[in-house]
């Protein structure tokens, strides 16, 4: 494949590419990409154009061990590119829990949810979600994916029509498309564009939004959203992965901490990012659950949670109850790095949330970028395109509540270095 190493037709060179290019290919054979593909990524990692699955030998704290995908070399490095927004998932009563359960439990469920693989502690973890959440039960999912796939698909059918954000997180729309139903864009963040695209239609409808958009860390404008849905008689789904167990007076989420917990209908979260674990849930009436128990084909076609990691998520949300200090140490942490980006011309967009991008907005350059924040001590991880929208790349910070601030100052030291070397801010 000689156009990956020369420029082609359009003049492209070997970084411009990237997936988009080898996603259809002519032909009938459904693997004719392969070689293409494999060629260019064989070649990527050592010229660091990809810098993605490098692994890490250390649990995702805020220093991390990670093995380098060009050099192969181990380093420790400074970590704001995981999850673990509360510093949760590595501490010691968590790790305990899990233990115990490995012992008590073994391994794995070994079993789908509505068969063989429920299991008490199964049953314990939705309730007190549920209990947390203030709604009158929960249903578990392996992943967030999972919860938003086979939830939509639960409820929604062909002739139905979803209303989803532009910005939308790959599972609601994957769950749209299984549900069969009519899917309809609206602007990101904007309800105005949502009442124009809501007039007229008629029907079963559901308007999907997220509390926290995971690209770009900006708030969804909620009661402006619901105040739309319900006056065109939709249904209002909010998926909390980045924003349940930190916004709120209690940390319930975005509906929470807008006052319209009762307004939305349908409360999603995940347990990967501040609980530092795995798996979704959906939060409603006990009527809602039965439903989507019998219907949401991504859980009761998949085994259920291990019973070691469902163990370490009910030990973490214990310390969420317990500690709100957590919450308020993370929001320290984002106030200090939003002031210092600000004083530094850093480019954050509209984030308001600990999820900050810092937007290259060059699809070939942020790699070289990434990498030199690597080498330099600081483990971040580039995005691009399909990701974002092209020419809208950056690199994507996790702030947690378990960075001290010479940590963020650390930080914005390397990045601030990288970027004004690279001419993308100003000197």
């Amino acid at each position: 494949m000689e156009a990956l190493h020369k420029k082609d037709a359009r003049k492209s060179v070997f970084s411009d590419y990237d997936y988009s290019n080898f996603y259809y290919g002519a032909g009938e054979d459904p693997v004719n990409l392969l070689g293409p593909f494999c060629e260019w990524y064989e070649e990527a990692k050592p010229n660091g154009y990809y810098l993605y699955s490098e692994p890490l030998s250390s649990a995702p704290a805020t220093h991390v061990r990670v093995r380098n995908g060009k050099t192969g070399a181990l380093h420790d490095l400074l970590n704001l590119a995981s999850y673990n927004y509360l510093g949760i998932s590595y501490r010691d009563e968590v790790k305990q829990a899990a233990v115990e359960a490995v012992t008590r439990y073994g391994l794995g469920a070994s079993g789908s949810p509505i068969l063989s693989g429920t299991f008490d502690i199964h049953e314990e973890l939705a309730r007190e979600v549920a209990a947390f959440k203030g709604k009158d039960a929960a249903i578990l999912f392996p992943t967030g994916y999972s919860a938003n796939v086979g939830f939509i698909s639960s409820i929604m059918r062909s002739g139905d029509t979803i209303f989803c954000d532009q910005y939308s997180h790959a599972s609601i729309v994957d769950g749209a498309i299984l549900a069969k139903s009519k899917t309809v864009f609206f602007r990101h963040n904007n309800p105005l564009d949502l009442e124009r695209k809501l007039g007229g239609v008629r029907g079963k409808k559901l308007v999907v939004v997220e509390g926290v958009y995971s690209m770009d860390g900006d708030v969804c404008v909620l009661p402006d959203v619901v105040d739309v849905a319900k006056r065109h008689g939709a249904r209002v789904l909010i998926d909390e992965a980045h924003s349940t167990f930190l916004f709120g007076a209690n940390g319930r989420g975005v509906a929470e901490h807008f006052g319209l917990d009762k307004e939305v209908d349908f409360h999603l979260g995940t347990f990967s990012k501040s609980l530092g674990g795995q798996g979704g849930f959906v939060c409603g009436t006990r009527d809602l659950v039965d439903y989507a128990n019998a219907f949401g084909r991504s859980r009761f076609f998949s085994c259920n949670l291990a019973p070691p990691i469902v163990a370490g998520l009910r030990a973490g949300l214990r310390i969420v109850e317990q500690e709100p200090e957590l919450r308020a140490k993370l929001w320290s942490n984002v106030a200090y790095l939003r002031r210092r980006f600000a004083e530094e011309g850093i480019d954050i967009g509209k984030s308001t949330s600990q999820v900050m991008p810092v937007l290259v907005n060059n699809d070939a350059k942020v790699f070289a970028v990434a990498e030199k924040i690597q080498d330099r001590g600081l483990f971040l991880q580039p995005v691009t395109y399909p990701a974002v929208p092209k020419h809208r790349s950056r690199l994507r910070i996790s702030v947690s509540a378990a960075h001290s601030e010479e940590d963020l100052e650390q930080a914005v030291q390397i990045i601030v270095g990288v970027l004004r070397e690279e001419g993308i801010c100003r000197p």
